[in-house]
């Protein structure tokens, strides 16, 4: 069984490649039960257990663990601990242990870019990304994968944090900036990009241009949102799966207000990987797409990691 630490795994997934192989198994499709979600208590805390597998018959089966520790902040750990374990499908022999962490943030960010390949514009170049965190740090350099992007705007909730990953993205290329004035920054970008952990509306629909991408990655969970309900009012609605529906505040609520209904999603990943689905093709539209991470993605990253093609 071979070992790929951080290291090892953040380097097999360049995005150039990653967004093709989740496009790839979007459109093949992949056996995703649901998830296992396991309580393990512990004096001091415990922690959260997520179970996470998915196959491809005859070809790999991977099982990712997600480990969250809200406790762990007092002990001076990480929150969250993550391993992927992908197995041969028809044997059952190990292949690999992989750092999960790196692959759940990887595709999340190859996920979204993967959206924007057929919602947002082709010519749009100025991203605003509403959050600092381990994710939005990627999400500039999957983006420019499939779209122009030459400018990026930082806000957080922590000017100093924004701050901070402005200078990196200078040091990659990007003309980026931080900034404290949250409205004006969405008014003025082609891609609004949120990657957090909010509980309340962070984006204004009215604060959004005509033929912008808002990409939604927080809000995995109902009691969690970045968009008010004006977001999704007259904007053209996608989602990673169906299982968004069921789980994102940010759909959830204004279900319940009557916003949006399920017959609102124009797509899927899955659709739009397949032509099922018509991506955008009027430049004045606004396009919304909500994730909430699958373990089709997780699958499709680890096999990439260890140079295993999908089969026909």
């Amino acid at each position: 069984m071979r070992i790929l630490d951080a290291q090892a795994t953040r380097a097999g997934l360049p995005f150039d490649s990653l967004i093709p192989a989740l496009r790839a198994m979007f459109a093949r499709g992949c056996t995703v039960p649901q998830r296992h979600v396991h309580q393990v208590s512990a004096p001091g805390g415990g922690f959260t257990s997520l179970l996470m597998p998915a196959w491809v018959d005859g070809c790999c089966y991977g099982v990712k663990t997600v480990n969250v520790a809200p406790h762990n902040a007092a002990r001076g750990l990480p929150g969250l601990h993550g391993t992927y374990l992908l197995y041969d499908a028809a044997t059952g022999a190990p292949l690999a242990l992989l750092d999960g962490d790196q692959i759940t943030a990887r595709r999340t960010a190859a996920a979204s870019a993967l959206a924007a390949s057929w919602l947002a514009r082709a010519d749009a170049q100025h991203l605003l990304l509403v959050g600092a965190g381990q994710v939005a740090r990627l999400l500039p350099a999957a983006y420019r994968v499939v779209r122009p992007i030459t400018r990026v705007t930082v806000w957080a909730r922590q000017p100093a944090a924004a701050q901070a990953l402005a200078v990196q993205l200078q040091t990659d290329g990007f003309d980026a900036a931080a900034t404290t004035d949250l409205p004006a920054a969405v008014a003025a970008a082609d891609v609004v990009s949120c990657a957090t952990l909010a509980t309340a509306p962070l984006v204004h629909g009215a604060w959004l241009r005509p033929g912008s991408h808002l990409d939604l990655i927080g809000s995995f969970t109902p009691a969690m949102r970045e968009a008010d309900d004006a977001c999704f009012a007259g904007a053209a609605l996608y989602v990673d799966t169906d299982e968004a529906l069921a789980k994102s505040g940010d759909l959830l609520g204004p279900m319940q207000r009557g916003v949006i209904t399920p017959a609102d999603v124009r797509g899927t990943l899955a659709a739009l990987a397949r032509g099922e689905a018509a991506g955008s093709s009027d430049a004045a539209q606004r396009t919304v797409f909500k994730s909430v991470g699958n373990a089709l993605e997780d699958l499709a990253a680890a096999m990439l990691v260890c140079g295993i093609a999908l089969p026909p």
